[in-house]
């Protein structure tokens, strides 16, 4: 199971016939985080001519979008359009215009709100989440470097390490990874560690 998102805070700008347009974008998982960044940026931009945004969320498969009074349709959707289109979810964008004193049209709005949206997209990053199985692995000292070799040969990364009777190591694998590491951890111990899952978690990796 995997999506993509933003990996992060972004922003960038440009001026489009006098006016200049400023997309910020950043990851979300709930309408509250995503309503707080808008707040956010309407505070930042409380001189701007418009603040529209629009937000895109997994959970409830949540679609919002506003034009801020801009005229309706010219805004908001192509915001929220770019923002599908670029693939992403868990994800808001908030497109600031400072009017410059030139009308755009309705198609000049629609495509600077759409550019605003992929600037803005483009300058957070995009990354992909996959869910990965949360593994502990348990083993004597003297197979320690034995073990902690093989995790990340199988693709796994290891996130903590115990060191008490035994060593522990706590990391996350890809699902589809998990008989490959527990066949090489058998081979390699002589059957004495194997890995327990304890749970599932989203995380992030490189979007090619």
């Amino acid at each position: 199971m995997e999506y993509i998102t933003v990996a992060g805070q972004g922003q960038a700008e440009f001026v489009e016939k006098k006016s200049r347009f400023i997309g910020s974008c950043c990851p979300v998982q709930t309408e509250e985080e995503a309503l707080a960044f808008i707040e956010e940026k309407k505070k930042q931009y409380w001189d701007a001519s418009h603040n529209v945004y629009a937000y895109v969320l997994r959970e409830g498969g949540v679609q919002r979008f506003s034009d801020d009074g801009e005229p309706q349709g010219k805004a908001g959707i192509p915001v929220i359009d770019s923002l599908k289109k670029s693939g992403v979810t868990d994800a808001v964008v908030v497109a600031t215009r400072y009017f410059g004193g030139t009308l755009l049209g309705g198609g000049g709005l629609i495509r600077a709100y759409s550019h605003t949206a992929t600037v803005g997209v483009q300058a957070a990053g995009k990354v992909l989440m996959r869910e990965c199985l949360l593994l502990r692995v348990e083993c004597d000292y003297a197979l320690y470097g034995k073990v902690q070799g093989i995790i990340p040969e199988s693709g796994g990364s290891v996130d903590g390490t115990e060191f008490l009777e035994k060593v522990a190591m706590r990391f996350h694998l890809a699902p589809e990874g998990l008989p490959a590491l527990q066949k090489r951890l058998a081979d390699a111990t002589g059957g004495k560690a194997a890995a327990q899952e304890e749970g599932r978690r989203f995380f992030p990796f490189p979007c090619v």
